[in-house]
């Protein structure tokens, strides 16, 4: 795949996980980064990797969930680097718990931080795209909103809203040489599931035809397919990076 020497990205969520992967995975390919997580030193974290890799971009410290704080760190990018090619919308949370259980502020924080972030930060580079008649949009979704996930009604729910988003933002910023697509990994190896039981994990990999975890440089690898030139006939795609798990 071709570089991404003078592109300008932001990968949203980027101080752990899949977000650093992204975040880094980009950088050695050539492309500023914009660090951007809620925690400051978090997003530090990741520059001072990006350096490492040999590139080097921006760390901002923004609520993604806040409008006035996602169009500021948009302006910071835009001030700085006189532009926006990238834009990856990965930041996210879960809250999981069976319907009957699970409170109504679990529901309102995930369509806030998984949804509502990913609308307000395309809104905000959406202009910017247009007017340089390029962009690269990827949403970090998840085969949870493709085939539904026990206990996960609403994680599920804003996954599967990315990909609606996806389709129909797709569709409105074609014409000016903004591509959009998803990413919508399986189960991946990362903190989280260091703390599930053995056994579960166990009965998880077995269903995974692939026989094994995700990693996250597996799904950092996807998003930088979609974002390189070479993607460029590619948009409102959906692109499960799962080891098969959910097929069709």
């Amino acid at each position: 795949m071709s570089n991404l020497k003078d592109r300008v990205a932001i990968v949203t969520g980027s101080g752990q996980g899949i977000g650093r992967a992204v975040a880094l995975e980009l950088a050695r390919r050539g492309a500023a980064i914009v660090t951007n997580d809620i925690a400051a030193g978090a997003a530090n974290d990741t520059l001072e990797l990006v350096r490492e890799a040999g590139s080097d971009g921006l760390a901002v410290t923004a609520d993604v969930t806040n409008a006035e704080q996602v169009n500021d760190m948009v302006k910071q990018v835009t001030d700085m680097f006189g532009k926006v090619d990238i834009l990856v919308n990965n930041a996210g949370t879960t809250r999981d718990n069976l319907i009957v259980r699970m409170d109504e502020s679990d529901f309102d924080l995930l369509l806030r931080v998984n949804l509502k972030s990913a609308w307000l930060c395309s809104k905000a580079v959406a202009r910017p795209m247009m007017r340089k008649k390029y962009g690269r949009i990827v949403n970090m979704s998840s085969v949870s909103g493709i085939a539904g996930q026990m206990g996960q009604t609403n994680y599920s729910a804003t996954k599967a809203g990315m990909i609606g988003m996806t389709k129909a933002l797709a569709r409105e910023v074609a014409s000016r040489g903004i591509t959009v697509n998803a990413v919508a990994p399986g189960f991946v190896h990362t903190a989280l599931t260091e703390k599930m039981p053995q056994d579960i994990l166990d009965q998880l990999i077995a269903a995974i035809p692939v026989g094994r975890w995700g990693t996250v440089e597996d799904i950092a690898y996807a998003v930088a397919f979609l974002v390189a030139d070479e993607a460029s006939y590619i948009t409102g795609h959906v692109l499960s990076v799962d080891g098969g798990l959910v097929m069709g």
